[in-house]
């Protein structure tokens, strides 16, 4: 079936999304969200996010410390640059080893923006983000993230926007050190971007270049070019499916999406 789609405004979202999402009479949209309208969430949550200015510094918190706080689960992310301007950047870790006194008074005084490891991105670029990474995404982005489905974030730093932190929940929760994930990269198609341990996520022309599909559960289709068919769905930029691992899946000339699992 195809997704429903939620426009999600934010301070530092974008006017000028693409037609292809729809006709948003000028909101200021910085995430689009793609869910069932079922009783119980499913576990992948697929987003298109669009940046005019950095994102807060923010850390997730993986599942046990989540439950311990009453949410069903933590939050781990790939995000998968569609496009990026000159001289955008991300924030992933931190140059050196921050101690939890040292974050949160960096934090608190505005240094952590100068503690972050600002790397330059371009399209195709690819990031998984691992619970307890401090991070943020720079202005200029257009990209999708595939995560678990939880909205927790904890805000470290937010360049002075007046909104809520959450500092000691936030300070609790992260590892503040360099970024060593051994899972980012430069796309090509037929890629496996993220192989576990919460989802896989491949970028593919065809269904086929998924060497193993699951046969029972579901599966997200996230159009990038051309058009997918299947169950006589038809899914283009824009749109997000999700179907069971028996349905038959169709891709266009020059079609390519993510497929997540």
């Amino acid at each position: 079936m195809k997704l429903a789609k939620h426009f999600v405004e934010k301070p530092w979202g974008r006017t000028d999304i693409p037609a292809e999402f729809g006709s948003l009479s000028g909101r200021r949209v910085g995430e689009i969200w793609y869910s069932a309208e079922t009783k119980a969430p499913l576990p992948i949550l697929v987003k298109w996010l669009f940046t005019s200015e950095r994102l807060s510094i923010q850390v997730h918190p993986n599942d046990a410390q989540a439950q311990a706080s009453g949410m069903p689960s933590g939050k781990e992310e790939c995000w998968y640059v569609v496009d990026a301007e000159p001289g955008a950047v991300i924030g992933i870790g931190t140059t050196r080893p921050l101690s939890s006194e040292e974050l949160y008074a960096a934090s608190l005084s505005g240094e952590i923006e100068g503690l972050m490891d600002w790397k330059p991105v371009k399209a195709g670029d690819y990031f998984y983000i691992p619970a307890g990474t401090v991070h943020a995404i720079g202005a200029g982005i257009t990209l999708v993230e595939v995560q678990q489905y939880a909205d927790i974030t904890y805000r470290l730093y937010d360049y002075g926007r007046d909104r809520e932190l959450h500092l000691d929940d936030g300070v609790a929760v992260s590892s503040a050190t360099p970024y060593t994930d051994a899972r980012p990269g430069r796309d090509s198609l037929g890629t496996q971007l993220v192989d576990g341990p919460h989802f896989q996520l491949w970028h593919v022309r065809d269904i086929e270049d998924v060497p193993a599909l699951p046969h029972s559960g579901n599966i997200w289709i996230t159009p990038l070019s051309g058009h997918i068919e299947t169950d006589g769905e038809v899914a283009a930029k824009g749109d997000c499916i999700v179907m069971s691992g028996k349905a038959t899946v169709t891709f266009s000339s020059g079609a390519t999406a993510l497929v997540a699992f």
